[in-house]
């Protein structure tokens, strides 16, 4: 497969495709940054890949020369044409023309031999975090996820206390992976160009996550908390029992004038535990 945009520009046009805004399309013509995401995302011959979005294969075609398999979602049809020139040669992929987020992963999956699964991706900013949320709650036995996504996306995904970009999203994230930046993405390497950067994030699910007695007061608990971010946990969380709250945050030195995005994961797990009692 050849990689430059002059001959991914000339491969649409000879198969009279037409890109489609509301799929968010921007497809990479880069071979060193593919190279680079298949390095560092350490994929071998026991891994199952699963890719969302393969676009024109130039990913995909990369990810079948170290995978056992690549399994790809792709929601527009009219690729195939564009997919079968490009990935003729590849015997190890399989090509599903669905939605992800409507696909039953899990059915789909139960055919092949493997010992990890990564979820690796271009994915556009606007279906990013939908399909991390179904990853999670089909509870899908992925082991790691690297995805590539605008750069203010990415910042978020792996933002840290005290920081800006730090909010529920990340917090979320936070209780089921270890996330981690692999690398920064010029837009100059897509067709076509976007108006922003991009980033590559590592998402490698963690062994045991910290024990939350009640889950789903947990992630109430964190989206009310980050409800206004600049305001503190007393007017936020005021719903709630704050003097159970304020005896969790005494013991990290910390009262209700605090701002949620002060309070790292296990604040939040001591917290929610306590309000569980």
């Amino acid at each position: 497969m050849e990689y430059s945009p002059k001959k991914m520009q000339e491969h649409l046009d000879n198969n009279d495709f037409r890109l489609k805004k509301q799929y968010g399309q921007n497809f990479i013509c880069d071979e060193n940054i593919i190279d680079s995401i298949i390095r560092k995302s350490l994929i071998d011959k026991d891994t199952l890949v699963i890719e969302i979005g393969p676009g024109a294969g130039s990913l995909t075609y990369k990810l079948s020369l170290v995978a056992q398999n690549v399994l790809c979602y792709e929601i527009d049809a009219t690729l195939k044409d564009i997919l079968d020139s490009n990935l003729k040669d590849c015997h190890n992929i399989e090509i599903k023309y669905e939605d992800f987020l409507k696909a039953n992963v899990k059915e789909d999956i139960e055919k092949y031999q493997y010992q990890k699964i990564y979820v690796v991706a271009n994915l556009p900013y606007y279906i990013t975090t939908p399909i991390i949320v179904k990853i999670i709650e089909d509870k899908l036995p992925i082991d790691k996820i690297v995805v590539m996504v605008q750069k203010e996306v990415g910042d978020r995904f792996k933002a840290v206390p005290g920081t800006k970009d730090y909010g529920s999203l990340s917090v979320y994230l936070n209780y089921y992976y270890e996330v981690h930046k692999l690398l920064d993405v010029s837009r100059n390497v897509f067709i076509p160009k976007p108006n922003v950067d991009s980033i590559v994030v590592e998402f490698i699910r963690k062994k045991q996550t910290n024990k939350v007695v009640d889950e789903d007061l947990f992630f109430r608990l964190i989206r009310d908390s980050f409800t206004q971010k600049r305001k503190t946990l007393k007017n936020n969380l005021k719903d709630y029992d704050l003097i159970k709250i304020e005896e969790v945050l005494k013991k990290y030195n910390l009262d209700l004038s605090v701002r949620a995005e002060a309070l790292s994961i296990d604040i939040f797990i001591d917290i929610s535990n306590a309000l569980s009692r």
